[in-house]
């Protein structure tokens, strides 16, 4: 099976052209009108069958084999977040407060242009290709649940039953160049949390008739931390962030309520479950002692992404065939960062690997979620050729 590199330089000013054209026109999760509406007009172009609507407005393009075989399935993620554009782009966002500050426009056209190109070679592929497109990776959007777990309650890993999945990501903590695939871990499992503190309102000249709050908000944001400082092992990494406190309307009024909001972090289910067990007996115990009632809910937002080993090594194997020349990074690396492909992943053993897109010479190396955030688009040609060669691999 060739490598598929020459055709991904050859496609590229597909490429190019369908990244700018979405990265002008971004929608929030379970908002990608547009989008979705893009990428099913080219999957229906290349004679796909293409499904709409796949948890609420993801969309899934169905490419069968030319022999027997299992079916994968290949998963990019179609978001945008709610961040004011400072890029100074000639492509930059026309939607205001709207932006692709996370690469998913490339992950849209990556996708696309992979579908193409194995369109082209189906009839060497032993089994069938699900090409997910999926909406709300970066939030809820006020949903129960986001984009993956929704396209699963719908099915997307049913009929026919998927065997093994691929997803990517492109990496501004990298470097152009840089790929990395590794069995394990990769991303972490997420949960939001948060805190209802109820004491006793009164005036702030008085608080000895109280019982505050906010003092209270702060002993437990204090205390939080040293779940991760006393509690879990140095080697295991873990996560525990209070990202806000609201309370009070005004300086001379001890408040009656406080609210926490934030998130927890883990790879190891051990750990998780141990973090949980500490952040609930520190806000009870705490409130309790300061004569608050505490009211806690925690979410999980994604399950953490772990490769399985055979099809890490099988994805390897198709990075050195494509890039012969350049060291593929396979040691452990790790992000707080979560992904909600864990949960696909729990299902269907697979692999989430990153291409390297910074380039300082060119100023694009600044973080995913930034308001200048924006990536070396030659990255694009890596991450085609990787994921088409690695689909058509594990099909072999």
């Amino acid at each position: 099976m060739t490598t598929f590199l020459q055709q991904a330089r050859d496609l590229f000013p597909y490429t190019q052209a369908l990244r700018r054209d979405l990265h002008r026109h971004p929608e929030l999760g379970f908002q990608e009108i547009r989008t979705s509406g893009i990428v099913a007009k080219e999957l229906e172009a290349l004679g796909l069958e293409v499904t709409k609507g796949v948890g609420k407005t993801g969309v899934v393009g169905y490419l069968e084999g030319g022999k027997p075989g299992p079916t994968i399935l290949l998963r990019f993620d179609m978001d945008a977040l709610p961040i004011t554009e400072e890029t100074g782009a000639e492509y930059a966002s026309t939607n205001p407060g709207v932006m692709h500050a996370c690469g998913h426009d490339g992950h849209i056209a990556i996708g696309l242009t992979v579908a193409k190109i194995l369109n082209e070679h189906k009839h060497q592929l032993a089994g069938s290709i699900k090409f997910c497109f999926q909406p709300s990776e970066e939030g809820t959007n006020g949903e129960e649940v986001g984009g993956a777990l929704m396209m699963m309650r719908d099915g997307v890993l049913d009929s026919p039953k998927v065997e093994k999945t691929l997803a990517l990501h492109l990496w501004n903590d990298k470097p152009l160049g840089w790929i990395h695939v590794a069995k394990g871990p990769v991303m972490a499992g997420a949960e939001l949390f948060k805190i209802k503190l109820t004491g006793k309102g009164g005036h702030g000249a008085a608080p000895e008739t109280t019982t505050d709050p906010v003092v209270c908000a702060a002993h437990i944001t204090a205390a939080l931390q040293t779940i991760i400082a006393r509690n879990v092992p140095p080697l295991k990494p873990a996560v525990v962030s209070v990202t806000s406190i609201h309370s009070g309307t005004a300086f001379n009024i001890i408040p009656q309520t406080a609210e926490l909001n934030g998130t927890i972090r883990t790879f190891d289910p051990d750990i998780r479950a141990l973090v949980l067990q500490r952040f609930e007996q520190i806000v009870t115990g705490i409130a309790s002692s300061l004569g608050c009632a505490a009211e806690i809910t925690i979410q999980q937002v994604t399950a953490p992404v772990i490769n399985n080993e055979h099809v890490a090594a099988s994805v390897q194997r198709s990075a050195q065939l494509v890039f012969p020349e350049t060291p593929i990074a396979d040691y452990p690396y790790l992000t707080m960062g979560a992904e909600d492909m864990g949960y696909m992943q729990e299902k269907a053993d697979g692999c989430y690997f990153f291409i390297g897109s910074a380039n300082p010479e060119k100023n694009l190396n600044y973080n995913h979620h930034h308001p200048k955030f924006d990536f070396d688009e030659q990255a694009l040609i890596n991450g085609v050729a990787l994921m088409a060669t690695a689909a058509a691999d594990l099909l072999k």
